[in-house]
């Protein structure tokens, strides 16, 4: 039989709450934050998703600019680019609104970290001087609005689409360096407050793929945006050679806002500068590199769902093969972005593979920890040489204890708890499965109920097991839930005697151990059972020891009132079985002097009728000293029997009125 200790009944103020107490009249800008409180934890989480999309909203600059095809030209979609801008400001609005957070947000001062938690400091200047020696420039660069800036106000302003090029891609790498700064430590308090980032194993391991994903989507706009610029570079190097010639080249006929430019269509007729600069043709004084299936497949001209698409295909592609895909050329910046994939890719993908297998083995760790256990108990019991029967016997009541408890260790969460709060767990647990039981049924002190559930036992059984025999001492009360329990009894292994019940959900083997614990005068020794107690299949149970049944009944004086212990009686198995042999004892004695009298009564109508032959007279003599011969000796065994119970009961020390009576005599 396997048990899981339950607490102990102790009471404990409630503790306060997490949050900082603030007076209902106070501002919600004027109030000074917990850092370990509910509102910063949530607050903190909230902050975590909108640092996450600022770092995917931040690459989809580099998808702005576009070639267009047919007037071979390099422009921006500013409608792409608007709706960017909106996503972004939304998240300058709440990354303002966590600096201003975090100058009502108190921390603990390092001076009192000696025990406990720590002293938290509230005062308003302290802790905006603090914030600002720390994290707050930080803050404050990955908050400001720069690429807006640059998209709508210095863009335009530029004369060439290179320069524009160049001025997104500096933006937003400079800004993107302060934004992970903010992430990383973000990640940190939010471990160090709540202990994990994602609650659950399938949510942890989803939260590092979404990671990787976002690495390389990074990777992918990277790409396009360096594809773009690989081509102007071309054509920057092919505009350069076409100088002795009639309609000779300009840079500004690559942006598309001088496609009116005069003697731009007469340059397009005889220049050889976009036949040399195309990745479809494989020009010979100019290599693409890795950047020629943007243009062989119509990325940098197609729609902005094919374009991303792709671009995340190539990221996601050069990160999970370490940029072994990649088809570098001589050009130093094409070779340092390879060199970076490849680094990238071996360290995101560790990382991702790392922290999946930590978190999806936690979701089988306690199955592989039953499977190590169970191997040893089976080189145990072949160690041993257990016989195969006993060897069953284990198997099943490991495999039952794995199904009930699937491999919790209840007590050891239990113990960590503070004792308010396991009062309260144990209340919600037993008490209507203490309720179910028809004994416990008639108590209506609450409190009586809480301290029984607070010293329960879980107890679980297999088909066969042995709970008590006949004659052990007793030393817990069960109190069935499921399953099905038999108890028998021999009276002390008389022949011929044996009474057998089931004991089904809601029923109790063991009550001469209320007897015992209510007994004042009662000694060390436990009673002995009168029964024995076996599981007719899988039985799940509580049990109520015996020193924490004497505890309750110390401190419970209710368990004295004659309502319980008339409640006992009745609802007591053995008890039954008593009151029944005892009728049935009553029941034959009535019958045997019934029968006595009757045989007494017709025997002297017999002899009173008979008034032949000379031997009447003696023989009628006879038969009336035969029958005050069997009067005297049932008179006699009558008296000796009350004498027998009146010795017993003078001589036996006083006992409660929950005692068991007397057996009968049944000789």
């Amino acid at each position: 039989m396997s048990y899981i200790r339950l607490p102990s009944t102790t009471i404990i103020p409630k503790p306060p709450p997490t949050n900082f107490p603030h007076h209902s009249n106070d501002s919600w800008w004027t109030q000074i934050f917990d850092p370990g409180g509910q509102f910063i934890t949530r607050w903190n989480y909230m902050f975590l998703i909108t640092c996450l999309n600022a770092l995917f909203v931040d690459p989809l600059y580099f998808l702005v600019p576009e070639i267009a095809r047919r007037k071979y030209c390099m422009r921006s979609d500013y409608g792409f680019a608007a709706i960017i801008t909106v996503w972004r400001s939304l998240i300058d609005v709440i990354s303002f609104i966590h600096i201003f957070i975090k100058f009502r947000t108190a921390y603990v001062a390092p001076n009192s970290r000696v025990f406990g938690r720590g002293e938290l400091v509230m005062d308003p200047r302290k802790i905006a001087l603090r914030y600002l020696r720390t994290g707050f420039a930080v803050d404050l660069a990955a908050a400001l609005p720069l690429p807006q800036l640059f998209i709508w106000f210095v863009i335009p302003a530029v004369s060439t689409a290179a320069h524009a090029n160049h001025s997104i891609s500096l933006i937003i790498i400079i800004q993107y360096i302060p934004r992970l700064c903010v992430i990383f430590p973000l990640n940190h308090r939010i471990t160090k407050t709540t202990g994990v980032i994602a609650k659950t194993a399938w949510a942890g391991a989803a939260y590092y793929i979404m990671l990787y994903m976002l690495a390389s989507h990074v990777i992918g706009a990277s790409w396009y945006l360096l594809a773009i610029e690989r081509q102007y570079s071309c054509w920057k190097e092919e505009c350069a050679k076409e100088k002795n010639v009639t309609y000779p080249c300009h840079r500004v006929y690559f942006d598309c806002d001088h496609v009116d430019d005069p003697g731009r269509d007469e340059w397009l007729q005889e220049t050889q500068v976009l036949s040399n600069c195309s990745a479809e043709t494989s020009p010979v004084n100019f290599t693409f590199g890795m950047y020629a299936p943007a243009f062989t497949e119509g990325v940098t001209s197609a729609t902005f769902f094919e374009k991303y698409f792709f671009c995340f295909w190539f990221g996601l592609k050069s990160l999970s093969s370490y940029g072994q895909n990649l088809e570098t050329s001589t050009s130093i910046e094409e070779t340092l972005f390879g060199c970076s994939v490849c680094l990238g890719g071996l360290v995101i993908f560790c990382l991702l593979i790392g922290n999946m297998q930590t978190y999806l083995q936690s979701t089988t760790a306690r199955l592989e920890e039953w499977r190590v256990k169970r191997r040893d108990t089976e080189e145990w019991m072949r160690h041993r040489q257990l016989p195969p029967d006993l060897q069953d016997k284990i198997r099943r009541f490991v495999q039952y204890k794995w199904l009930a408890t699937r491999g919790v260790d209840e007590e050891n969460i239990l113990r960590a708890l503070p004792l308010d709060i396991r009062r309260q767990i144990q209340r919600h647990l037993c008490l209507a499965l203490v309720r179910r039981v028809p004994f416990f049924s008639q108590m209506d002190d609450d409190q009586l109920l809480d301290a029984i559930c607070e010293h329960l036992v879980q107890s679980l059984s297999t088909k066969g097991q042995h709970l008590v025999r006949e004659g052990d001492p007793v030393n817990e009360m069960t109190f069935v839930i499921r399953g099905q329990l038999e108890s028998s009894t021999t009276n002390g292994g008389r022949s011929g005697f044996f009474n057998s019940i089931t004991l089904k959900p809601g029923d109790f083997c063991g009550e001469e151990l209320l007897t015992w614990a209510l007994t004042p005068e009662s000694n060390v020794n436990l009673p002995s059972s009168t029964r024995t107690v076996k599981a007719l299949n899988e039985v799940e149970a509580f049990a109520l020891r015996a020193e924490d049944l004497r505890f309750v009944a110390k401190q419970f004086k209710r368990l004295h009132s004659k309502k319980l212990q008339h409640a006992f009686r009745y609802y007591s198995h053995q008890w039954r079985t008593w009151g029944a042999c005892y009728i049935q004892a009553a029941w034959r004695r009535h019958k045997r002097k019934k029968l006595a009298e009757e045989l007494a009564r017709q025997e002297g109508l017999y002899y009173y009728n008979d008034d032949d032959g000379d031997g009447g007279e003696n023989d009628q003599n006879a038969q009336h000293l035969g029958a005050t011969i069997l009067a005297s000796r049932f008179a006699a065994n009558t008296r000796k029997g009350i004498n027998h119970k009146e010795g017993v009961v003078a001589s036996a020390p006083p006992m409660p009125k929950l005692f068991k009576p007397n057996e009968p005599d049944f000789s």
